[in-house]
């Protein structure tokens, strides 16, 4: 009754129930190369982190930090081919076991190839020229790809045939593309803003319907942007490829802006000019943000109002957001110095003349 259940198990079973005392060195083996991996990964982490302090970019933190995480699955599948080397496992348990040793190889590289992909194009996509803008979502197609690559290497060493599944996705995605429209309407979206470059990381931008602030990111489903009260507004990519959008940043980031000044009616407009356009040269040498190039300048407009001579002062500023504060610390400026040189700045008044009865 024994040998029959001893037959009927399998050939592992078989050889553990009987040859287990066979596993002994095996299993030495395995432990050995663990401890030899961890103290291995300490000592090269260690030499690692000085030449990590010198580079002047991030770079080799990112490699540190993407070969760190799996080190030990790779000494783990180490251990085991070695453990397997000096055991006398049946053949049929050997192979089993050196195929899922090569997937899960395969699977440790393709995950460390994607955080590659993703922190190196986050460094360095930027500066490449012709690169698409550095987004959540070219990371993310970027590490799709990876792992879209490695599973397709995986399948074929494991000799699966990617033509049905290839037939199969063909099929179903047309159900899905009917289930997900406003998924893959965003997705398309927000590819085609990223592409486009109208809209890029760090643009000031406004939306015909109000919203406005810096880009700070363009993700799959939608596009994150910050307003000056530093709050954070987000807007499907749908939305943001049908919106009428004005993007302060380009063609470039320079912005021109300008304040009016009413004076009173007897005042010289020629000498109200001179005074303004001092004053602006001055301010553009000393107030951050403002510009000296393009000059500022002083027009005669709106010209004659109903109480005040008008006066419209043009000039130009570094940025979007510069504008407020570069106007505030102007018009103090622009105030001191009129009331220095003696000329009016009239509250609005208004001439009534009353008739009486009679009088023509």
């Amino acid at each position: 009754m024994m040998e029959a259940e001893m037959s009927g198990m399998a050939p592992v079973q078989l050889f553990l129930a009987r040859h287990w005392e066979q596993l002994i060195v095996p299993l030495c083996v395995l432990a050995l190369t663990l401890a030899l991996g961890y103290a291995a990964k300490r000592l090269i982490v260690r030499l690692l982190r000085p030449w990590a302090a010198r580079s002047k970019g991030p770079t080799a933190q990112i490699v540190i930090n993407a070969v760190k995480g799996p080190f030990m699955i790779w000494v783990l599948i180490l251990g085991t081919h070695l453990a397997m080397q000096s055991s006398e496992l049946p053949p049929r348990a050997t192979v089993w076991i050196g195929r899922i040793l090569l997937a899960l190889w395969i699977l440790s590289l393709t995950s460390v190839s994607s955080r590659l992909a993703g922190g190196l194009i986050r460094l360095h996509g930027s500066g490449i020229p012709g690169a698409l803008p550095v987004t959540t979502l070219t990371q993310t197609l970027a590490q799709l790809a990876v792992v879209i690559l490695g599973v397709l290497v995986l399948l074929n060493l494991w000799g699966v045939s990617i033509t049905p599944i290839l037939t199969a996705l063909g099929v179903g995605g047309l159900a899905v593309a009917l289930a997900l429209q406003d998924t893959l309407s965003n997705l398309f979206a927000g590819f085609y803003v990223a592409v486009a470059g109208q809209v890029r990381l760090g643009d000031y931008i406004r939306l015909n319907t109000g919203e406005e602030g810096y880009v700070t990111d363009i993700g799959w489903r939608s596009t994150t942007i910050r307003p000056l009260a530093n709050n954070m507004i987000i807007i499907p990519n749908s939305k943001l490829g049908q919106a009428i959008v004005t993007n302060f940043y380009l063609p470039d980031k320079r912005v021109g802006v300008s304040i009016q000044i009413g004076v009173a009616y007897d005042c010289d407009p020629d000498r109200v000019e001179r005074v303004l356009l001092e004053e602006a040269q001055t301010a553009a040498r000393e107030i951050p943000g403002m510009l000296a190039d393009p000059a500022p300048g002083v027009s005669f407009d709106p010209g004659f109002g109903d109480w005040a001579l008008g006066f419209n002062l043009g000039y130009s500023v570094q940025e979007f957001a510069d504008q407020f504060r570069v106007r505030a610390e102007l018009r103090k400026r622009i105030l001191k110095r009129l009331r220095q040189e003696k000329i009016d700045m009239p509250f609005p008044t208004r001439t009534v003349y009353v008739r009486g009865q009679g009088e023509p």
